[in-house]
């Protein structure tokens, strides 16, 4: 037989495609064409296949060889294909039994010695598989305790391609995977290591609660990264199918440790403020990577002393954040990834971050307005809790620490509000109040009464108030209301989240 088709998969931004890998042998000059959109990594895979084979005792058919990787309008990238080319050219050569390998996936880069080494994104192509109806995997040993992770799918492991030609033939056996590590609560900063700022605390609970962004702007010390950094630690933890998506962007991006179980944990990234446009939301030559917005989807992305950071980053963070999404266009198609994110921004009051009113600060108004001006009006708009932090006094940071409320209570609270808001808006798809839209909140069954909301009315007559600020203020008042514990927010809640928006009360 001359015609032999394996599976595989590859990647097309954090999502996997299966892949099926015709090879035909034909009379003429020997030569190997590959066709489907390869890409460079993928052409070379005939001279890695070639020597594999030969330095694992096989033999290389001297014959006119064709692979075609189906579907042929997906770019193809990387070396994850040369197992199952290998496997192909065998078995199109009748050196092994085609039908041992149907509907099986095999995904693994090749070294010339015949050695299976470990690819990028096994996670999202295993499950790629499975949903295409592929239950049985064989990948690289250093990948099988991750691909394990997917349900519904049975991984084998091998290291060479020795082993898996011998398997095949029957003499050999695959490996099994790693047993599946017993998920470990990871441990993190805890709230009860910041001292004062109630205010602080206040707004991150808040934030937490309904997955609000949050900016925080004070002088160096306040407290806002230590805040910032134990947000996750209030967090739920992740779902299956998030936790799923997180670690599968993990995967794809090479930052997953190897044996890692299901990142349950709420990610958290902190891009330093040099990061460029591709860094922070994905990109890069060639193939497009996930940026720090793609990896810390399901979680927090914080822009510590964010005037620092250039106007074009900042400004790229726009759409995703609305949209939950980056989207790459390339000349050869577009890439997306996922990003919806908790974003936390933090920045010193000015240049020169003395507290506002230190005689020591000869910052201008005017410089004042222009340092924290780096951060665009539609970008501030986009964050619902805005807060501004004073310094800590003595009293403050020499009071009992005993008194202070650890991450544990404070997130007990969280889950509490987040299945209030989950329950009041499953009919319409959404988990929590900040993804509730403008137009339910203002319908006749979600609108507050006339009373409560005169002062946001006011203020949005006379201009002082956006039509989006006044929809993130009413989110915000349904947030308060589910922390403590009512139906519907009143005064006090509108009042308070005015305030956690604006800095102002109406």
């Amino acid at each position: 037989m001359s015609y032999a088709k394996v599976w595989s998969a590859g990647l097309v931004g954090a999502r996997g495609h299966l892949v099926e890998v015709e090879v035909d042998l034909a009379n003429g000059l020997p030569h190997v064409a590959l066709s489907g959109l390869p890409d460079t990594a993928v052409n070379e895979a005939r001279d890695r296949v070639r020597a594999a084979i030969v330095n694992s005792g096989g033999t290389w058919p001297s014959r006119r060889i064709t692979v075609n990787l189906l579907p042929a309008a997906l770019p193809k990238h990387g070396t994850s294909f040369d197992l199952a080319v290998a496997c192909g050219v065998l078995a199109g050569a009748g050196e092994l039994p085609p039908g041992r390998l149907d509907r099986v996936l095999l995904i693994g880069e090749l070294g010339l010695d015949g050695t299976v080494r470990p690819v990028r994104g096994v996670l999202p192509m295993v499950h790629a598989a499975v949903r295409g109806g592929l239950r049985r995997a064989i990948v690289p040993v250093a990948n099988a305790a991750e691909a394990a992770l997917v349900p519904g799918a049975t991984v084998r492991a091998v290291d060479t391609l020795r082993r898996l030609t011998g398997f095949l033939l029957g003499r050999d056996r695959l490996l099994d995977p790693p047993d599946r590590p017993t998920p470990v609560a990871e441990a993190g900063p805890d709230l009860a290591d910041v001292v004062g700022q109630a205010k602080g605390r206040r707004a991150l609970e808040v934030a937490a609660a309904g997955n609000h962004h949050m900016a925080m702007i004070g002088p160096p010390g306040a407290g806002k990264t230590m805040l910032a950094r134990r947000l996750p630690s209030i967090l739920p933890e992740l779902d299956d199918e998030a936790a799923l998506e997180v670690t599968a962007l993990q995967s794809v991006a090479g930052v997953l440790p190897e044996g890692a179980p299901l990142r349950r944990r709420p990610p958290f990234q902190a891009p330093h403020h040099t990061a460029s446009v591709a860094a922070l939301v994905g990109g890069g030559p060639g193939l497009a990577r996930p940026g720090a917005l793609s990896l810390a989807h399901r979680g927090v992305l914080f822009l510590d002393e964010a005037p620092e950071f250039s106007p074009r980053a900042l400004e790229a963070l726009r759409q995703p954040l609305e949209e939950g999404v980056v989207s790459l266009r390339r000349a050869h198609g577009v890439t997306e990834f996922p990003a919806r994110v908790q974003l936390v921004v933090a920045a010193n009051p000015c240049p020169c971050a003395k507290p506002s009113g230190d005689p020591a600060c000869e910052c201008t108004p005017l410089v004042r307005r222009r340092y924290l001006g780096r951060l665009s009006g539609p970008l501030m708009d986009r964050i619902d809790v805005q807060v501004t932090l004073a310094p800590l006094s003595s009293a403050q940071l020499l009071d009992d620490r005993a008194l202070v409320e650890p991450s544990a209570v404070v997130a007990e609270r969280v889950v509490k509000a987040r299945a209030a808001a989950a329950a009041r808006w499953a009919e319409y798809g959404w988990r929590c109040n900040a993804e509730a839209s403008g137009a339910v909140l203002r319908s006749p069954r979600w609108r507050l009464p006339a009373r409560i909301l005169a002062p946001l009315r006011r203020a949005l007559d006379t201009g002082a108030l956006s039509a989006r600020g006044y929809d993130r203020i009413i989110r915000l008042a349904w947030t308060i209301a589910d922390l403590d514990g009512r139906d519907r927010p009143d005064a006090g809640d509108v009042h308070e989240a005015t305030e956690l928006r604006t800095g102002m009360s109406w």
